[in-house]
């Protein structure tokens, strides 16, 4: 263990700290390329993917490190997402962390039904609490009228990628 000042850092965080900072640039990367097609980032939502592996194989910690500081450097360096979307996404992407390393956590195994739980819940979660946010349900719905290729693709790259790592 090494002390710095008053804390005290493990082996551990560091190594929560070392992914979390390559999920981050995965979700630097990934929304890159998406935007090189038009409207890609609202069709394949490909700032959500990296949190869900770091969420989902690595535990909270790392899951809402990368669920904020994905949007936050993106917004730095890009611009995107705007400043005004920056709340709900922050908000929606805190949600996957944390419902997906309860998931994992709780059940134990990486599956296709777990996966869809995650991604409807955070999903389903988000709706309804960007729908308070910004009063506007078209706004709100979006991520399932547009953002449904997605969804599926957190869901079967997202199992893909567990298992893989699994190995």
């Amino acid at each position: 263990m090494t002390t710095t000042g008053l804390y005290s850092l493990s082996l551990k965080d560091y190594r929560t700290y070392l992914l979390s900072a390559l999920f981050v640039a995965g979700n630097i990367i990934l929304p890159r390329l998406a935007h090189l097609i038009p409207q890609g980032g609202f069709i394949f939502l490909p700032i959500y993917f990296f949190t869900l592996i770091a969420a989902y194989k690595y535990g909270i910690a790392a899951g809402l490190l990368t669920a904020v500081l994905s949007p936050l450097v993106n917004h730095w360096l890009f611009g995107l997402p705007p400043a005004e979307v920056l709340p709900v996404l922050l908000m929606k992407s805190s949600l996957l962390a944390i419902i997906a390393a309860f998931v994992a956590h709780r059940l134990k195994n990486v599956s296709i039904v777990n996966l869809i739980i995650v991604v409807l819940g955070y999903q389903l979660i988000g709706t309804f609490a960007e729908w308070a946010i910004v009063n506007d349900i078209n706004a709100a719905v979006q991520d399932f009228r547009i953002g449904f290729p997605g969804m599926l693709l957190q869901v079967f790259a997202g199992y893909a990628v567990l298992k893989a790592s699994s190995k």
